[in-house]
Protein backbone atom coordinates (compact mmCIF):
# COMPACT_ATOMS: atom_id res chain seq x y z
CA UNK A 1 0.00 0.00 0.00
CA UNK A 2 2.75 2.24 1.21
CA UNK A 3 4.13 2.25 -2.32
CA UNK A 4 1.27 3.64 -4.06
CA UNK A 5 1.50 6.81 -1.65
CA UNK A 6 5.17 7.23 -1.83
CA UNK A 7 4.68 10.15 -4.51
CA UNK A 8 2.15 11.71 -2.01
CA UNK A 9 5.20 11.42 1.11
CA UNK A 10 8.40 11.10 -0.64
CA UNK A 11 10.65 12.44 2.47
CA UNK A 12 10.22 9.46 4.96
CA UNK A 13 8.45 5.92 5.19
CA UNK A 14 7.29 4.94 8.80
CA UNK A 15 5.34 1.81 10.15
CA UNK A 16 3.74 0.63 13.15
CA UNK A 17 2.34 -2.76 14.15
CA UNK A 18 -0.08 -3.55 17.46
CA UNK A 19 -2.05 -6.75 17.44
CA UNK A 20 -4.62 -6.74 14.68
CA UNK A 21 -3.32 -3.00 13.79
CA UNK A 22 -1.39 -1.73 10.96
CA UNK A 23 0.08 1.61 10.30
CA UNK A 24 1.92 2.93 7.62
CA UNK A 25 2.76 6.76 6.72
CA UNK A 26 4.60 8.24 3.67
CA UNK A 27 5.77 11.80 5.41
CA UNK A 28 5.70 15.07 2.81
CA UNK A 29 8.24 17.58 5.47
CA UNK A 30 6.78 20.97 5.74
CA UNK A 31 6.09 21.41 9.08
CA UNK A 32 9.29 20.89 11.34
CA UNK A 33 11.60 19.03 9.45
CA UNK A 34 13.42 17.53 11.70
CA UNK A 35 12.96 13.30 12.34
CA UNK A 36 10.82 14.25 15.72
CA UNK A 37 7.75 14.74 13.80
CA UNK A 38 8.01 11.40 11.59
CA UNK A 39 5.12 9.04 11.46
CA UNK A 40 3.77 7.25 12.23
CA UNK A 41 3.65 9.37 15.74
CA UNK A 42 3.62 6.98 18.96
CA UNK A 43 2.80 8.08 22.55
CA UNK A 44 3.15 4.85 25.18
CA UNK A 45 1.99 5.98 27.53
CA UNK A 46 -1.39 7.45 26.45
CA UNK A 47 -1.60 4.57 24.20
CA UNK A 48 -2.24 6.49 21.15
CA UNK A 49 -0.93 6.12 17.66
CA UNK A 50 -1.29 8.68 14.87
CA UNK A 51 -1.07 8.95 10.89
CA UNK A 52 -1.74 12.29 9.43
CA UNK A 53 -1.92 14.06 6.51
CA UNK A 54 -2.22 18.08 5.89
CA UNK A 55 -1.31 20.89 7.88
CA UNK A 56 -2.88 22.36 11.29
CA UNK A 57 -2.58 26.52 10.63
CA UNK A 58 -3.76 27.03 14.48
CA UNK A 59 -1.62 24.37 16.20
CA UNK A 60 0.55 26.69 18.12
CA UNK A 61 -2.05 27.83 19.84
CA UNK A 62 -3.04 24.72 20.41
CA UNK A 63 0.21 23.63 21.61
CA UNK A 64 0.50 26.77 23.99
CA UNK A 65 -3.74 25.72 25.30
CA UNK A 66 -2.36 22.07 25.88
CA UNK A 67 0.86 22.78 27.75
CA UNK A 68 -1.50 24.65 29.97
CA UNK A 69 -3.73 21.42 30.68
CA UNK A 70 -0.11 19.45 31.36
CA UNK A 71 0.29 17.71 28.26
CA UNK A 72 4.30 17.75 27.55
CA UNK A 73 6.05 17.75 23.83
CA UNK A 74 8.99 16.43 22.48
CA UNK A 75 8.67 17.85 19.02
CA UNK A 76 7.94 21.27 17.37
CA UNK A 77 5.52 20.37 14.69
CA UNK A 78 2.06 19.78 14.24
CA UNK A 79 1.28 16.42 14.31
CA UNK A 80 2.01 15.76 18.26
CA UNK A 81 -0.64 18.75 18.95
CA UNK A 82 -2.84 16.64 16.47
CA UNK A 83 -2.37 13.53 19.36
CA UNK A 84 -2.30 15.09 22.32
CA UNK A 85 -5.56 17.26 20.49
CA UNK A 86 -7.51 13.47 20.86
CA UNK A 87 -5.49 12.98 24.08
CA UNK A 88 -7.31 15.74 26.01
CA UNK A 89 -10.69 16.03 24.18
CA UNK A 90 -11.30 12.38 22.61
CA UNK A 91 -13.42 12.45 19.57
CA UNK A 92 -14.92 16.01 19.53
CA UNK A 93 -11.31 17.27 19.12
CA UNK A 94 -11.63 18.11 15.50
CA UNK A 95 -13.53 20.96 16.31
CA UNK A 96 -10.55 22.37 17.95
CA UNK A 97 -8.63 21.99 14.31
CA UNK A 98 -8.12 24.75 12.01
CA UNK A 99 -6.50 23.47 8.19
CA UNK A 100 -7.05 20.44 6.02
CA UNK A 101 -6.69 16.92 7.34
CA UNK A 102 -7.40 13.58 7.43
CA UNK A 103 -5.94 11.84 10.47
CA UNK A 104 -6.71 8.10 11.75
CA UNK A 105 -5.85 7.45 15.58
CA UNK A 106 -5.47 4.45 17.18
CA UNK A 107 -6.27 4.19 20.60
CA UNK A 108 -5.12 1.26 22.56
CA UNK A 109 -7.21 1.27 25.51
CA UNK A 110 -10.81 2.08 23.84
CA UNK A 111 -9.72 -0.33 21.06
CA UNK A 112 -10.97 1.34 18.47
CA UNK A 113 -9.23 3.65 15.14
CA UNK A 114 -10.67 7.17 14.92
CA UNK A 115 -10.67 8.72 11.32
CA UNK A 116 -11.39 12.49 10.65
CA UNK A 117 -11.40 14.56 7.32
CA UNK A 118 -11.58 18.16 7.18
CA UNK A 119 -14.82 20.33 6.92
CA UNK A 120 -14.23 20.46 3.22
CA UNK A 121 -12.65 17.65 2.08
CA UNK A 122 -9.36 19.59 0.56
CA UNK A 123 -7.36 15.88 2.28
CA UNK A 124 -8.63 12.65 1.24
CA UNK A 125 -9.61 9.22 3.14
CA UNK A 126 -10.82 6.30 1.42
CA UNK A 127 -11.39 2.75 3.47
CA UNK A 128 -12.30 -0.78 2.65
CA UNK A 129 -14.11 -2.81 4.99
CA UNK A 130 -14.01 -6.65 3.27
CA UNK A 131 -13.27 -10.30 4.70
CA UNK A 132 -9.74 -9.45 5.55
CA UNK A 133 -10.91 -6.45 7.72
CA UNK A 134 -11.55 -2.38 7.74
CA UNK A 135 -8.30 -0.63 5.51
CA UNK A 136 -7.93 3.15 4.87
CA UNK A 137 -5.56 4.95 2.86
CA UNK A 138 -5.26 8.57 1.27
CA UNK A 139 -5.59 7.42 -2.14
CA UNK A 140 -7.72 4.45 -4.04
CA UNK A 141 -4.33 2.64 -5.91
CA UNK A 142 -3.12 1.92 -2.28
CA UNK A 143 -6.59 0.09 -1.41
CA UNK A 144 -6.30 -1.86 -4.74
CA UNK A 145 -3.13 -2.84 -4.30
CA UNK A 146 -3.92 -4.62 -1.31
CA UNK A 147 -6.09 -6.83 -2.79
CA UNK A 148 -9.86 -7.79 -2.03
CA UNK A 149 -11.48 -5.31 -3.00
CA UNK A 150 -14.82 -5.50 -4.80
CA UNK A 151 -14.43 -3.84 -7.95
CA UNK A 152 -17.76 -4.17 -9.50
CA UNK A 153 -19.63 -0.36 -10.39
CA UNK A 154 -22.06 1.18 -7.78
CA UNK A 155 -24.82 2.11 -10.31
CA UNK A 156 -25.91 5.07 -7.90
CA UNK A 157 -22.19 6.18 -8.32
CA UNK A 158 -22.36 5.75 -11.93
CA UNK A 159 -25.24 8.08 -12.02
CA UNK A 160 -23.59 10.86 -10.09
CA UNK A 161 -20.12 10.81 -11.98
CA UNK A 162 -21.64 11.43 -15.61
CA UNK A 163 -24.35 13.62 -14.14
CA UNK A 164 -22.43 16.09 -12.14
CA UNK A 165 -18.85 16.56 -13.64
CA UNK A 166 -17.72 13.54 -12.19
CA UNK A 167 -18.82 14.26 -8.95
CA UNK A 168 -19.38 10.98 -6.77
CA UNK A 169 -19.96 12.33 -3.22
CA UNK A 170 -19.31 10.86 -0.22
CA UNK A 171 -19.54 8.25 0.68
CA UNK A 172 -19.77 6.16 -2.42
CA UNK A 173 -17.22 5.72 -5.27
CA UNK A 174 -17.20 4.11 -8.75
CA UNK A 175 -16.48 0.89 -7.29
CA UNK A 176 -18.56 -1.13 -4.41
CA UNK A 177 -15.82 -2.27 -2.79
CA UNK A 178 -14.22 1.44 -1.62
CA UNK A 179 -15.89 4.27 0.28
CA UNK A 180 -14.67 7.85 1.53
CA UNK A 181 -15.13 9.72 4.38
CA UNK A 182 -17.47 12.66 4.29
CA UNK A 183 -15.84 16.10 4.78
CA UNK A 184 -16.84 17.20 8.36
CA UNK A 185 -17.21 13.69 9.62
CA UNK A 186 -15.39 11.01 12.48
CA UNK A 187 -15.38 7.91 11.72
CA UNK A 188 -14.84 5.52 15.14
CA UNK A 189 -14.26 1.65 13.99
CA UNK A 190 -14.03 -0.90 16.63
CA UNK A 191 -11.89 -4.05 17.35
CA UNK A 192 -14.93 -5.98 15.93
CA UNK A 193 -14.77 -4.36 12.65
CA UNK A 194 -18.26 -2.25 13.47
CA UNK A 195 -18.54 1.38 13.16
CA UNK A 196 -20.18 4.51 13.73
CA UNK A 197 -19.87 8.11 11.69
CA UNK A 198 -21.19 11.22 12.23
CA UNK A 199 -20.31 15.04 11.78
CA UNK A 200 -18.23 17.48 13.83
CA UNK A 201 -19.13 20.77 11.75
CA UNK A 202 -22.14 21.91 9.42
CA UNK A 203 -22.09 25.10 7.25
CA UNK A 204 -24.72 27.34 8.69
CA UNK A 205 -26.29 29.24 5.77
CA UNK A 206 -28.89 31.03 7.76
CA UNK A 207 -29.24 34.60 7.50
CA UNK A 208 -27.50 36.70 10.11
CA UNK A 209 -30.03 38.04 13.06
CA UNK A 210 -28.65 41.54 12.33
CA UNK A 211 -27.58 42.02 9.08
CA UNK A 212 -24.56 44.09 7.88
CA UNK A 213 -24.27 47.01 5.27
CA UNK A 214 -22.36 46.40 1.78
CA UNK A 215 -19.57 48.39 3.60
CA UNK A 216 -19.49 46.01 6.86
CA UNK A 217 -19.62 42.64 4.44
CA UNK A 218 -16.64 44.18 2.59
CA UNK A 219 -14.67 44.74 5.53
CA UNK A 220 -15.79 41.67 7.21
CA UNK A 221 -14.56 39.55 3.88
CA UNK A 222 -11.37 40.98 3.49
CA UNK A 223 -10.39 40.75 7.26
CA UNK A 224 -11.09 37.27 6.98
CA UNK A 225 -9.28 36.86 3.51
CA UNK A 226 -5.82 38.37 4.99
CA UNK A 227 -6.33 36.15 8.26
CA UNK A 228 -6.55 33.17 5.69
CA UNK A 229 -3.98 33.46 3.27
CA UNK A 230 -1.76 34.99 6.46
CA UNK A 231 -1.97 31.48 7.80
CA UNK A 232 -1.45 29.15 5.31
CA UNK A 233 1.62 31.16 4.25
CA UNK A 234 3.50 31.18 8.03
CA UNK A 235 2.59 27.71 9.15
CA UNK A 236 5.63 26.22 7.24
CA UNK A 237 9.22 25.59 8.06
CA UNK A 238 9.51 25.77 3.91
CA UNK A 239 9.41 28.14 1.10
CA UNK A 240 5.64 28.78 -0.19
CA UNK A 241 4.80 30.16 -3.09
CA UNK A 242 1.51 30.60 -5.37
CA UNK A 243 0.08 28.94 -9.01
CA UNK A 244 -0.62 31.94 -10.58
CA UNK A 245 -3.13 32.07 -12.99
CA UNK A 246 -3.55 35.48 -14.37
CA UNK A 247 -6.95 35.34 -12.98
CA UNK A 248 -8.86 37.53 -10.06
CA UNK A 249 -8.29 34.92 -7.52
CA UNK A 250 -4.76 34.17 -7.86
CA UNK A 251 -3.88 37.39 -8.39
CA UNK A 252 -5.46 38.57 -5.52
CA UNK A 253 -3.94 36.18 -3.52
CA UNK A 254 -0.39 37.28 -4.57
CA UNK A 255 -1.20 41.08 -3.65
CA UNK A 256 -2.19 40.16 0.04
CA UNK A 257 0.41 38.25 0.33
CA UNK A 258 3.08 41.19 -0.85
CA UNK A 259 0.69 43.58 0.91
CA UNK A 260 0.60 41.83 4.37
CA UNK A 261 3.91 40.97 4.91
CA UNK A 262 5.32 38.29 2.39
CA UNK A 263 8.39 39.06 -0.03
CA UNK A 264 10.67 37.34 -2.31
CA UNK A 265 7.29 35.85 -3.47
CA UNK A 266 7.88 33.04 -5.66
CA UNK A 267 4.91 32.85 -8.77
CA UNK A 268 4.00 29.62 -11.33
CA UNK A 269 2.07 30.30 -14.04
CA UNK A 270 1.44 27.66 -16.81
CA UNK A 271 0.21 27.79 -20.76
CA UNK A 272 -0.67 25.59 -23.62
CA UNK A 273 -0.92 25.58 -27.27
CA UNK A 274 -3.74 27.66 -28.62
CA UNK A 275 -6.12 26.46 -30.47
CA UNK A 276 -8.30 28.04 -33.41
CA UNK A 277 -11.20 28.92 -31.01
CA UNK A 278 -9.43 29.40 -27.71
CA UNK A 279 -6.31 30.40 -26.32
CA UNK A 280 -4.28 28.55 -24.62
CA UNK A 281 -2.78 30.51 -22.08
CA UNK A 282 -3.23 33.70 -19.65
CA UNK A 283 0.22 34.81 -19.38
CA UNK A 284 -0.64 38.47 -20.45
CA UNK A 285 -2.84 38.88 -16.94
CA UNK A 286 -0.36 36.89 -15.03
CA UNK A 287 2.31 39.11 -16.63
CA UNK A 288 0.89 42.43 -15.31
CA UNK A 289 0.56 40.89 -11.44
CA UNK A 290 4.24 39.46 -11.73
CA UNK A 291 5.38 42.86 -13.24
CA UNK A 292 3.44 45.23 -10.18
CA UNK A 293 4.29 43.05 -7.30
CA UNK A 294 8.21 41.83 -8.81
CA UNK A 295 8.08 38.09 -7.86
CA UNK A 296 10.46 35.52 -8.77
CA UNK A 297 8.25 34.15 -11.54
CA UNK A 298 8.07 30.68 -13.70
CA UNK A 299 6.46 30.28 -17.38
CA UNK A 300 6.01 27.35 -18.36
CA UNK A 301 4.82 26.01 -21.94
CA UNK A 302 3.39 23.04 -22.66
CA UNK A 303 2.96 21.94 -26.05
CA UNK A 304 0.13 19.56 -26.59
CA UNK A 305 1.55 16.53 -27.29
CA UNK A 306 3.39 16.57 -23.99
CA UNK A 307 -0.72 16.84 -22.53
CA UNK A 308 -1.30 14.04 -24.93
CA UNK A 309 1.91 12.22 -24.12
CA UNK A 310 1.57 12.61 -20.24
CA UNK A 311 -1.52 11.93 -19.54
CA UNK A 312 -1.04 8.11 -18.92
CA UNK A 313 0.49 9.22 -15.74
CA UNK A 314 -1.78 12.10 -14.95
CA UNK A 315 -4.65 9.21 -14.69
CA UNK A 316 -1.84 6.87 -12.82
CA UNK A 317 -2.47 9.75 -9.79
CA UNK A 318 -5.89 9.94 -10.06
CA UNK A 319 -7.77 8.83 -6.45
CA UNK A 320 -11.00 8.51 -9.12
CA UNK A 321 -11.90 9.45 -12.38
CA UNK A 322 -11.94 13.44 -13.66
CA UNK A 323 -13.57 15.20 -16.54
CA UNK A 324 -12.09 18.54 -15.55
CA UNK A 325 -9.59 19.35 -18.70
CA UNK A 326 -7.14 21.08 -16.60
CA UNK A 327 -6.10 17.97 -14.24
CA UNK A 328 -3.78 17.23 -16.50
CA UNK A 329 -2.47 20.77 -16.66
CA UNK A 330 -2.02 20.68 -13.09
CA UNK A 331 0.00 17.72 -13.11
CA UNK A 332 2.01 19.26 -15.42
CA UNK A 333 2.85 22.24 -13.47
CA UNK A 334 3.08 20.93 -9.96
CA UNK A 335 6.11 19.02 -11.36
CA UNK A 336 7.68 22.01 -12.63
CA UNK A 337 6.71 23.86 -9.28
CA UNK A 338 7.88 21.04 -7.19
CA UNK A 339 11.18 21.36 -8.21
CA UNK A 340 11.40 25.07 -6.69
CA UNK A 341 8.98 24.98 -3.64
CA UNK A 342 6.94 22.27 -1.34
CA UNK A 343 4.07 24.40 -0.56
CA UNK A 344 1.84 26.66 -2.68
CA UNK A 345 -1.65 28.52 -2.18
CA UNK A 346 -4.07 27.96 -4.69
CA UNK A 347 -7.30 29.90 -5.59
CA UNK A 348 -9.45 27.08 -5.58
CA UNK A 349 -12.63 27.95 -4.21
CA UNK A 350 -13.37 31.22 -4.77
CA UNK A 351 -15.90 31.01 -7.47
CA UNK A 352 -18.35 28.31 -5.44
CA UNK A 353 -17.81 30.52 -2.52
CA UNK A 354 -18.33 33.96 -4.21
CA UNK A 355 -20.49 32.62 -6.75
CA UNK A 356 -18.17 33.21 -9.91
CA UNK A 357 -19.17 31.07 -12.44
CA UNK A 358 -21.59 31.92 -15.47
CA UNK A 359 -24.12 29.80 -14.33
CA UNK A 360 -25.09 31.70 -10.75
CA UNK A 361 -27.01 34.31 -12.04
CA UNK A 362 -28.45 32.17 -14.60
CA UNK A 363 -29.88 29.95 -11.57
CA UNK A 364 -30.81 32.61 -9.56
CA UNK A 365 -32.85 34.73 -12.44
CA UNK A 366 -34.49 31.24 -13.51
CA UNK A 367 -38.18 30.13 -12.36
CA UNK A 368 -39.01 26.59 -11.48
CA UNK A 369 -38.53 24.39 -9.05
CA UNK A 370 -35.18 24.16 -7.01
CA UNK A 371 -34.10 21.26 -8.26
CA UNK A 372 -34.98 22.18 -12.25
CA UNK A 373 -33.34 25.29 -12.02
CA UNK A 374 -30.25 23.68 -10.97
CA UNK A 375 -30.35 21.02 -13.58
CA UNK A 376 -31.01 22.68 -16.43
CA UNK A 377 -28.12 24.44 -16.14
CA UNK A 378 -25.70 22.36 -14.75
CA UNK A 379 -25.91 18.53 -15.11
CA UNK A 380 -23.72 17.08 -17.90
CA UNK A 381 -26.20 15.20 -19.04
CA UNK A 382 -30.15 14.63 -18.64
CA UNK A 383 -31.67 11.49 -16.94
CA UNK A 384 -32.93 10.61 -20.66
CA UNK A 385 -29.29 10.63 -22.00
CA UNK A 386 -27.75 9.12 -19.25
CA UNK A 387 -30.14 6.26 -20.09
CA UNK A 388 -29.08 6.34 -23.85
CA UNK A 389 -25.42 6.19 -23.34
CA UNK A 390 -25.13 3.19 -20.67
CA UNK A 391 -26.06 -0.46 -21.33
CA UNK A 392 -29.72 -1.07 -20.46
CA UNK A 393 -28.01 -3.12 -17.37
CA UNK A 394 -27.11 -0.31 -15.45
CA UNK A 395 -30.30 1.32 -16.33
CA UNK A 396 -32.52 3.41 -12.42
CA UNK A 397 -34.12 6.06 -10.98
CA UNK A 398 -32.86 9.80 -11.72
CA UNK A 399 -30.77 9.02 -8.24
CA UNK A 400 -28.49 12.48 -9.02
CA UNK A 401 -32.00 14.69 -9.15
CA UNK A 402 -33.15 13.00 -5.78
CA UNK A 403 -29.56 13.55 -4.21
CA UNK A 404 -29.76 17.22 -5.36
CA UNK A 405 -32.94 18.20 -4.16
CA UNK A 406 -32.39 16.46 -0.31
CA UNK A 407 -29.30 18.42 -0.28
CA UNK A 408 -30.89 21.73 -1.07
CA UNK A 409 -33.39 21.09 0.86
CA UNK A 410 -30.91 20.29 3.82
CA UNK A 411 -29.16 23.72 3.55
CA UNK A 412 -30.62 26.27 6.25
CA UNK A 413 -31.40 29.34 4.10
CA UNK A 414 -34.22 31.03 2.22
CA UNK A 415 -32.35 32.30 -0.51
CA UNK A 416 -32.23 30.05 -3.56
CA UNK A 417 -28.52 30.66 -4.56
CA UNK A 418 -27.12 30.41 -1.28
CA UNK A 419 -28.93 27.16 -0.83
CA UNK A 420 -27.02 26.28 -4.18
CA UNK A 421 -23.58 27.61 -2.94
CA UNK A 422 -24.04 26.14 0.65
CA UNK A 423 -24.78 22.50 -1.94
CA UNK A 424 -21.37 23.55 -4.19
CA UNK A 425 -18.82 23.96 -1.13
CA UNK A 426 -20.08 21.03 0.89
CA UNK A 427 -20.48 18.39 -1.63
CA UNK A 428 -19.31 19.44 -5.82
CA UNK A 429 -15.68 21.34 -4.99
CA UNK A 430 -14.85 17.90 -2.81
CA UNK A 431 -15.02 15.98 -5.27
CA UNK A 432 -13.95 18.58 -8.63
CA UNK A 433 -11.33 20.59 -8.01
CA UNK A 434 -10.35 20.63 -4.59
CA UNK A 435 -9.59 16.89 -5.40
CA UNK A 436 -7.93 17.72 -8.75
CA UNK A 437 -5.99 20.00 -7.37
CA UNK A 438 -5.04 17.77 -3.97
CA UNK A 439 -4.15 14.45 -6.46
CA UNK A 440 -2.18 16.60 -9.03
CA UNK A 441 -0.19 18.41 -6.47
CA UNK A 442 1.21 15.52 -3.89
CA UNK A 443 1.85 13.42 -7.39
CA UNK A 444 4.80 15.85 -7.10
CA UNK A 445 5.30 15.97 -3.18
CA UNK A 446 3.76 19.41 -3.36
CA UNK A 447 1.51 20.12 -1.03
CA UNK A 448 -1.52 22.87 -2.19
CA UNK A 449 -3.52 25.23 0.21
CA UNK A 450 -6.48 26.72 -0.41
CA UNK A 451 -7.60 30.09 1.39
CA UNK A 452 -10.60 30.67 -0.11
CA UNK A 453 -11.92 27.67 1.58
CA UNK A 454 -10.92 28.96 5.04
CA UNK A 455 -13.75 27.40 7.39
CA UNK A 456 -14.08 30.79 8.90
CA UNK A 457 -14.10 32.63 5.63
CA UNK A 458 -16.77 30.44 4.31
CA UNK A 459 -18.99 30.87 7.67
CA UNK A 460 -18.82 34.64 6.62
CA UNK A 461 -19.67 34.42 2.92
CA UNK A 462 -22.19 31.78 3.13
CA UNK A 463 -24.55 34.16 4.98
CA UNK A 464 -23.68 36.96 2.37
CA UNK A 465 -26.95 37.96 0.37
CA UNK A 466 -26.91 36.39 -2.74
CA UNK A 467 -27.17 39.66 -5.02
CA UNK A 468 -24.12 40.88 -2.79
CA UNK A 469 -22.06 38.08 -4.40
CA UNK A 470 -23.51 37.89 -7.99
CA UNK A 471 -23.03 41.73 -8.86
CA UNK A 472 -20.93 42.93 -11.49
CA UNK A 473 -20.67 39.09 -13.16
CA UNK A 474 -20.21 37.38 -10.01
CA UNK A 475 -17.27 37.83 -6.87
CA UNK A 476 -18.17 41.13 -6.15
CA UNK A 477 -16.90 41.07 -2.78
CA UNK A 478 -13.41 39.76 -3.93
CA UNK A 479 -13.44 42.58 -7.06
CA UNK A 480 -14.18 45.80 -4.40
CA UNK A 481 -10.93 44.20 -2.38
CA UNK A 482 -8.68 43.75 -4.91
CA UNK A 483 -9.55 47.81 -6.43
CA UNK A 484 -6.35 49.32 -6.16
CA UNK A 485 -4.31 46.04 -5.37
CA UNK A 486 -4.86 43.95 -8.54
CA UNK A 487 -4.85 45.78 -12.27
CA UNK A 488 -8.10 46.88 -13.40
CA UNK A 489 -7.78 44.49 -16.36
CA UNK A 490 -7.33 41.90 -14.55
CA UNK A 491 -10.00 42.91 -12.30
CA UNK A 492 -12.95 43.24 -14.84
CA UNK A 493 -11.79 40.90 -17.56
CA UNK A 494 -14.66 38.59 -18.47
CA UNK A 495 -14.11 34.84 -16.13
CA UNK A 496 -11.75 32.74 -18.04
CA UNK A 497 -11.33 29.34 -17.00
CA UNK A 498 -7.78 27.09 -17.28
CA UNK A 499 -7.59 26.49 -21.11
CA UNK A 500 -6.25 22.79 -22.38
CA UNK A 501 -8.04 23.33 -25.66
CA UNK A 502 -7.04 19.68 -26.88
CA UNK A 503 -9.84 18.23 -24.13
CA UNK A 504 -12.25 20.46 -25.60
CA UNK A 505 -11.80 20.63 -28.96
CA UNK A 506 -10.71 17.19 -29.78
CA UNK A 507 -9.57 16.62 -33.15
CA UNK A 508 -6.26 15.04 -34.70
CA UNK A 509 -4.43 12.69 -32.60
CA UNK A 510 -6.40 13.60 -29.29
CA UNK A 511 -9.59 12.07 -31.14
CA UNK A 512 -7.68 8.86 -32.54
CA UNK A 513 -6.00 7.94 -29.02
CA UNK A 514 -10.14 8.57 -27.70
CA UNK A 515 -11.64 6.49 -30.57
CA UNK A 516 -9.13 3.39 -29.62
CA UNK A 517 -9.96 3.61 -26.15
CA UNK A 518 -13.77 3.31 -27.03
CA UNK A 519 -12.97 0.72 -29.55
CA UNK A 520 -11.09 -1.10 -27.55
CA UNK A 521 -11.66 -4.46 -26.27
CA UNK A 522 -11.40 -3.68 -22.69
CA UNK A 523 -13.95 -0.96 -23.26
CA UNK A 524 -16.71 -3.10 -25.34
CA UNK A 525 -15.82 -6.44 -22.90
CA UNK A 526 -16.70 -3.62 -19.74
CA UNK A 527 -20.04 -3.18 -21.63
CA UNK A 528 -20.56 0.10 -19.99
CA UNK A 529 -21.73 2.38 -23.06
CA UNK A 530 -24.12 1.72 -25.27
CA UNK A 531 -22.71 1.67 -29.13
CA UNK A 532 -24.54 3.49 -30.60
CA UNK A 533 -24.23 6.60 -28.53
CA UNK A 534 -20.23 5.83 -28.24
CA UNK A 535 -21.18 5.75 -32.91
CA UNK A 536 -22.94 9.29 -32.53
CA UNK A 537 -20.39 11.07 -30.30
CA UNK A 538 -17.09 9.61 -32.21
CA UNK A 539 -19.32 11.54 -35.82
CA UNK A 540 -18.97 14.66 -34.17
CA UNK A 541 -17.04 15.03 -31.05
CA UNK A 542 -16.36 18.78 -31.26
CA UNK A 543 -19.53 19.70 -30.63
CA UNK A 544 -20.70 17.47 -28.65
CA UNK A 545 -20.40 19.76 -25.39
CA UNK A 546 -22.14 19.79 -21.94
CA UNK A 547 -23.19 22.59 -20.29
CA UNK A 548 -20.44 23.76 -18.40
CA UNK A 549 -18.58 23.20 -21.96
CA UNK A 550 -17.04 20.08 -21.12
CA UNK A 551 -16.35 17.82 -24.25
CA UNK A 552 -18.54 14.50 -23.58
CA UNK A 553 -16.34 12.20 -25.83
CA UNK A 554 -13.26 13.13 -23.12
CA UNK A 555 -16.07 12.17 -20.33
CA UNK A 556 -16.63 8.60 -22.00
CA UNK A 557 -12.79 7.99 -22.52
CA UNK A 558 -11.66 9.77 -19.14
CA UNK A 559 -13.43 6.86 -17.12
CA UNK A 560 -12.37 4.02 -19.49
CA UNK A 561 -9.06 5.23 -18.93
CA UNK A 562 -8.69 4.94 -15.82
CA UNK A 563 -10.60 2.05 -15.13
CA UNK A 564 -7.84 0.21 -17.98
CA UNK A 565 -4.86 2.21 -16.00
CA UNK A 566 -6.16 1.43 -12.03
CA UNK A 567 -8.68 -1.66 -11.97
CA UNK A 568 -8.47 -3.84 -14.63
CA UNK A 569 -4.70 -5.21 -13.78
CA UNK A 570 -5.86 -5.76 -9.98
CA UNK A 571 -5.93 -9.08 -8.73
Amino acid sequence: MLSKLERRGPDHEGHYFQGAVALGHRRLSVIDLSSASNQPWIDETLGLALVFNGAIYNYKELRAELIGEGFSFVSDGDTEVVLKAYAAWGESFATRLQGMFAIAVWDQKRQQLVLVRDRFGIKPCYYSHGTYGFRFASNTQALLAAGDVDTGFDTVALHHHFTLHAVVPAPRTLLRGIRKLAPAHVMVVDAEGHDRVFPYWQLDASALEAPLSETEWIEATRAALIEAVRRRRVIADVPVGVLLSGGLDSSLLVALLAEHGGSDLLTFSVGFEDHPHERGHEFEFSDQIVERYATRHHKIHVPNHEVLDRLPEAIDHMAEPMVGQDAVAFYLLAERVSQHVKVVQSGQGADEVFAGYFWYPQMHQAEGSDVERFRSRYFDRDHDEYLRMMDPGYAGPDYTSALLEERLKAANSDEYLNRVLHFDVTTLIVDDPVKRVDNMTMAWGLEARVPFLDHQLVELVIRMPPQLKIRSNGKYPLKEIARGLVPDAVIDRPKAYFPVPALKFVRGQFLAFMRDLLNSRACRQRGLYSEDYVKSILDDPEHQLTRLQGNKLWHLAALEFWLQRNVDNVV
